[in-house]
């Protein structure tokens, strides 16, 4: 059984959304590619589904600006700009990507006193969005990952997926994701490589 998680192709990490991944949009047609293969048993998606005033906004943090560094919950915590608010045009899946297809949306980071990075749990480990539950009650025993970003949110469902799945093979499809910066892709690249996860282009799916 095999699965494609499609994380976060949103409004809001495209260009023209609240937190826009520089060329983000880009990675729609790869993603449409691989759901109309016929590679796939089962295709999910997550999305970021914020309260408003979530404690990872840097608005709800007197005197903080985005993209510096604070703290949520005790733990440090980069400070977004307000993003993916429930109900808003930002937080929809993008409107070109083929979302009929999607079997399940897992929405995530509702908890306005914790992130969730990771379509699978909360930034603390703590509290399951119950996808791996379903991914395992489905019998999946491939999961390709790709989407926005790759140096957040798809690097760490990349890994707990891996972390909450025992004996479920993981990939990651490189050119269906984009990340915030350069070297934040790149070290996110050798950690999942470091972690045993296959690195692959959307080539290599649609050729096998």
């Amino acid at each position: 059984m095999k699965a494609l998680l499609l994380v976060d192709i949103q409004n809001g990490f495209c260009p023209g959304g609240n937190l826009p991944v520089p060329e983000g949009d880009k990675v729609v047609p790869v993603a449409n590619r691989l759901i109309d293969s016929g590679k796939y048993d089962l295709i999910v998606a997550s999305q970021d589904w914020h309260p408003p005033g979530h404690g990872s906004f840097a608005s709800a943090h007197p005197g903080a600006a985005p993209f510096e560094m604070g703290q949520l919950a005790g733990k440090p915590q980069m400070m977004w700009p307000d993003h993916c608010i429930q109900g808003t045009l930002d937080a929809e899946l993008h409107p070109e990507l083929k979302s009929e297809e999607i079997d399940l949306i897992q929405q995530k980071g509702e908890n306005p006193h914790i992130d969730s990075y990771s379509a699978f749990r909360d930034n603390d480990r703590d509290a399951s969005t119950g996808l791996s539950d379903f991914l395992e009650d489905q019998g999946v025993t491939d999961l390709d990952v790709c989407g926005l970003a790759t140096d957040y949110c798809v690097k760490f469902s990349a890994l707990d997926a891996l972390d909450m799945m025992p004996g479920v093979r993981v990939r990651f499809i490189e050119d269906a994701s984009r990340g915030i910066t350069p070297g934040g892709v790149a070290a996110a690249i050798e950690e999942m490589r470091t972690h045993g996860i296959a690195i692959i282009d959307s080539a290599k799916v649609l050729a096998s």
